[in-house]
């Protein structure tokens, strides 16, 4: 039976070193994988595989790193964090290993598809927001959601140049295998994020409910639907520029050096536009701010594919669409937490970014598939204009409320 529980705590200071671990956290899990399309070219040419190949391998990542999120908050909603934030460290890590020896495009699909994508999920925004969810009040919580995801754009930012920098350095190989030692960091920081959904700082009036309860509750209501849906296309538009977009400047006769230039750019003006979607989640309908976010969007890449695509172009493109880039994550999770509460955040969270990561298989696989037929990122292109206008469509009816749920007495 269904029964809220009461645990009066008393509200305490921003808890900073939590913010803190958690931040460089989201930053070193967003990192590696942020940079995964500069490792395509000098591998394939290496070993012989087509695109396909590689997108596939990308694609099975963020398919792994979607499945694995819902299951992974579950866990930490009951287990606690810092488990499994230890076991992204370690599955990460194994995952770039097994992708720097991968001597077939079987091995290359386990490691850098399978084991990297589960180590994204088990260190993903989600879990890191759900702990700070159940330390901060909600009056701010939209705020440091902003602050992780642009930590998240921070990792995008340095990871960049830093990946492109060691792989000129030290070769791919060499490369991943440095990115791998990395990853060892995690576990560490995570000590400060322990504890489940049953512990925290801020007073909570949670119903009580178990994970398949509270799961058949959010797949009943229709805002949750419509922003899972929604959340499928942001997938789809930045898993395929994060994965082609080096080769793309390749194919135009740009010089390789501004792909670098435009994925730090997105890095970077998307700490600032996650920092502004916190900030006007805070005051703003949050509905109507992500339909304008995938509504620009569209605007925005119609534009890039019309004008001549140049350097200069190139560079403008990547910091409008850094703006935009993780903008989605702040008000998505927001929402999630006001319609439900924080006790299954972490699992409720999860699966909407798993219809967020099943936009980003498709994206990335078709954006491989297309090319190696038709020659050209093109359709995918267009098809990601389309996709956003149905997604602003689509945010619209979206209510910003609690769930309605029966009128009980706290449990003494």
């Amino acid at each position: 039976m269904t029964t809220i529980v009461a645990s009066p705590k008393p509200a305490t200071a921003m808890p900073w070193l939590i913010i803190a671990c958690g931040c460089l956290i989201a930053a070193l899990t967003f990192g590696p994988r942020s940079a995964m399309g500069f490792f395509q070219l000098p591998m394939l040419a290496e070993k012989g595989w087509d695109r396909t190949t590689f997108g596939l391998a990308m694609a099975l990542q963020n398919l792994a790193w979607g499945f694995g999120t819902p299951v992974f908050g579950a866990l930490a909603d009951k287990y606690g964090t810092w488990r499994v934030l230890a076991l992204s460290g370690i599955m990460y890590a194994s995952g770039l290993l097994i992708m720097a020896w991968a001597p077939t495009p079987g091995m290359l699909h386990l490691g850098g598809g399978l084991l990297v994508g589960l180590g994204v999920a088990a260190g993903s925004f989600g879990i890191v927001l759900a702990a700070f969810a159940r330390n901060v009040p909600p009056e701010r919580r939209s705020l440091v959601f902003g602050m992780g995801t642009a930590a998240g754009s921070a990792g995008m930012f340095l990871f960049a140049p830093l990946g492109q920098g060691l792989i000129s350095a030290y070769g791919w190989h060499q490369s991943l295998i440095i990115m791998a030692a990395m990853m060892l960091v995690v576990p560490l920081l995570a000590i400060p994020l322990r504890g489940n959904s049953n512990s925290g700082s801020v007073s909570q009036n949670d119903f009580k409910q178990t994970a398949a309860q509270a799961l058949r509750e959010a797949l009943g209501h229709r805002s949750y639907v419509l922003l899972t849906a929604g959340f499928f296309v942001c997938g789809f538009q930045v898993a395929f520029i994060t994965a082609h977009f080096p080769a793309y400047i390749g194919d135009l006769g740009i010089d390789a050096s501004y792909a670098v230039i435009a994925l730090a750019l997105i890095g970077f003006f998307n700490i600032i536009g996650s920092l502004a979607a916190g900030a006007i989640g805070q005051r703003y309908s949050k509905p109507h701010f992500l339909s304008l976010i995938y509504l620009l969007r569209s605007i925005l890449v119609t534009a890039f594919l019309l004008l001549p695509r140049t350097p200069t172009t190139v560079i403008v493109f990547a910091i409008l669409m850094g703006l935009l880039w993780l903008s989605t994550v702040p008000p998505t999770n927001g929402l999630v937490a006001i319609m439900f509460g924080t006790r299954h955040l972490g699992m409720l969270g999860g699966v909407v970014f798993f219809s967020h990561q099943i936009g980003s298989f498709l994206g990335v696989w078709l954006g491989g598939f297309l090319y190696d037929r038709f020659g050209s990122y093109d359709p995918v292109w267009w098809l990601g204009v389309i996709l956003g206008l149905c997604a602003a469509i689509v945010h619209l009816p979206i209510k910003e409320r609690a769930v309605e749920r029966p009128s009980l007495t706290p449990a003494e």
